[in-house]
């Protein structure tokens, strides 16, 4: 049991006063270990949330560094990140809200032979990348590590999050079976994205995050949630896991993790749910 000092009390006070979250919630969120995969649009706002929370371990995968097009909608970069790791970046600005917090720093890409070995440290995963090929890794790797994650993807005024929970729901290959063809979807850099867009979806994966943790609430498990900001529509398609699903299915063909080529923004339409 952690005891809490005058200052934690009242940093988390109203996470405390919450009847679904309580003292026990907070010591869960605590002790948890998340790791964020990407610290763009969507990684900036839910490792701000999760340092706030009191998560007590973050740790933060990105390869890139900050450029003056990312302050559009990254909001954990500042002006004067510019050219700094992505990872060191959000680092500073966790450890600013919240020192207590532990921060892991990976500047590397994710790849076949090192994505198992670094989420298998970590309670949940938070995939908000902007490619395919990184989302269909981090799904095959929670998979195969039994790791609960969250997807998330944006373009133009559009977002869509979905929760896997390794055994119990679908995961991203149920509802979209492989990678598109390279330059079949635009990437934000040509498509454009609103940057409120960022914030919106990134605070719903960080709360499925906190959910997870505490065990409050009800993930968007088997549930696919999408919405457009230029009228504000939200709607869920309800998912199930396939049975011949490559990775999770009764008898899945995919037993080692794949490189695929990079392109896309990392968003598809769900129209292309599988049946």
């Amino acid at each position: 049991m952690i005891e809490f000092n005058e200052e934690q009390l009242q940093r988390y006070s109203r996470h405390i006063l919450l009847a679904d979250v309580g003292v026990e919630g907070q010591e869960k969120l605590c002790r948890a270990k998340v790791l964020i995969v990407g610290a763009g649009g969507l990684g900036a706002p839910v490792a701000l949330y999760l340092a706030a929370a009191g998560v007590g371990t973050i740790g933060i995968a990105d390869a890139d560094s900050v450029e003056i097009s990312n302050l559009q909608r990254q909001i954990s970069h500042f002006h004067h990140n510019i050219g700094d790791a992505k990872v060191d970046s959000a680092r500073e600005k966790i450890l600013a809200i919240n020192p207590e917090i532990k921060v892991n720093t990976y500047y590397e890409y994710l790849r076949a032979d090192n994505i198992r070995e670094i989420i298998r440290d970590y309670d949940f995963v938070v995939e908000g990348t902007d490619n395919f090929p990184t989302k269909f890794l981090v799904n095959d790797a929670c998979i195969m590590e039994g790791i609960p994650f969250s997807h998330g993807g944006i373009l133009r005024f559009d977002g869509q999050a979905m929760t896997v929970v390794p055994g119990k729901s679908a995961c991203y290959r149920c509802v979209f079976r492989e990678p598109p063809p390279p330059d079949a979807v635009p990437s934000c850099s040509q498509a454009g994205v609103l940057g409120a867009i960022a914030g919106m979806l990134g605070t719903i994966q960080a709360a499925e995050a906190l959910k997870f943790i505490t065990g409050a609430g009800e993930l968007l498990t088997d549930t696919l949630l999408s919405f457009d900001a230029r009228n504000m529509d939200f709607r869920k398609t309800r998912l199930h896991c396939q049975e011949n699903c490559p990775i999770c299915g009764k008898n899945p063909g995919i037993h080692e993790l794949i490189d695929y080529e990079h392109g896309g923004c990392g968003i598809k339409s769900s129209k292309s749910v599988a049946a």
